[in-house]
């Protein structure tokens, strides 16, 4: 696919070789990561994109589902590819392992709150910061 066409999987989303790079880079990390860290590897990898691009792209790319971005505990904002489905986080502390989990009596508690007050179409995320078995 040429960076003109557009991904069938993804009406409007032109595969940019920007975006495809930024992809690329996520595909690299198992841990969450901050935007510069992302640029730093595409840069390691002899590739240019702007740091203000690899924001919007990360932005962009979070917005359709594609990464998840979570705020670290002191307000960092860090990306990583994820699974796709609905899912909170662990996130430990020291070394920034993270696991995906489910929470069914999350979905439910934010089900029956919404419902209690009148609202519709919500949405929610968790993320849990502890330290992980490894780093404690």
């Amino acid at each position: 696919m040429t960076s003109t066409e557009q991904d069938p999987a993804r009406p409007g989303v032109r595969p940019t070789r920007q975006r495809r790079a930024v992809a690329a880079a996520l595909d690299a990390f198992d841990d969450f990561r901050s935007a510069q860290e992302i640029h730093d590897l595409i840069a390691q990898r002899g590739e240019s994109v702007g740091l203000a691009t690899v924001y919007r792209t990360l932005s962009a790319l979070a917005e359709a589902g594609d990464v998840d971005m979570l705020r670290t505990e002191d307000g960092e904002a860090v990306w990583r590819s994820c699974s796709g489905t609905h899912h909170h986080h662990l996130v430990c502390r020291t070394c920034g392992a993270t696991v995906e989990v489910e929470g069914p009596a999350v979905e439910r508690w934010a089900d029956a709150i919404a419902a209690e007050h009148g609202f519709a179409d919500i949405s929610h995320t968790l993320e849990l910061f502890g330290t992980c078995p490894r780093c404690a």
